[in-house]
């Protein structure tokens, strides 16, 4: 990556995302955070320089600066990611950890977090802002949809689709073929080997609707 990174979000999945970049020898120019209580701090010796709306450094997205959007909310990294298509015409770059194992064959959009010892396997489809957590698997033809978090050591197996908006708890299970919804909630060390609908929260060993 040749130009310098601004990550928007310098808590969790900030610190994440720069650890990434970081590893990579990429250059991160600064973080913004709307926490007052960060700005003007430092993070791994970067400074967190402003807000995340900061238009004078904005500016620099596209032809100076690359951007990454590491807010916790998943609706706010969305709404975000969107902003800076359409006012900045910026895509946010991809913060693949120099640990994990990303195949050449497999689809990634943009604006993901693939964290140390993460496995994204071959033909295996990931869409754009997804936060895959250290230790996960994604496993081949497995299809993970827009803004999904898998956490640490959850496991996808072949082709298992996880929907948009989904979110995947440490060390859950979701077995081969199944069909997680949009916007489902599957609860952490969960083995789930019925499709989840839209919308619903399951847990357990195996998983059921709470």
């Amino acid at each position: 990556m040749e130009n310098p990174v601004i990550i928007l979000g310098a808590q969790t999945v900030g610190t994440a995302a720069l650890d990434a970049f970081l590893s990579n020898d990429v250059v991160v120019y600064c973080l913004l955070d709307d926490d007052k209580k960060l700005q003007g701090t430092e993070l791994l010796d970067v400074p967190v320089m402003g807000n995340t709306d900061d238009g004078e450094l904005l500016k620099l997205l596209g032809k100076k600066c690359e951007v990454f959007v590491a807010t916790e909310d998943t609706a706010s990294r969305r709404s975000l990611t969107q902003m800076l298509r359409t006012e900045y015409e910026a895509v946010p770059v991809n913060a693949i950890h120099q640990r994990a194992s990303v195949s050449g064959h497999a689809t990634l959009g943009h604006g993901n977090y693939v964290g140390p010892n993460a496995v994204v396997a071959a033909t295996a489809i990931l869409g754009d802002g997804c936060l895959v957590g250290a230790n996960a698997v994604i496993e081949a033809r497995a299809t993970v949809g827009d803004f999904a978090q898998l956490g640490s050591g959850a496991l996808i197996g072949a082709d298992a689709q996880v929907g948009e908006l989904a979110f995947i708890g440490a060390g859950a299970v979701v077995v081969a073929g199944v069909k997680v919804g949009d916007k489902a909630r599957i609860g952490a060390g969960s083995v789930v080997v019925a499709d989840v609908p839209n919308g619903q929260t399951v847990f357990g060993n195996p998983a059921v609707k709470v």
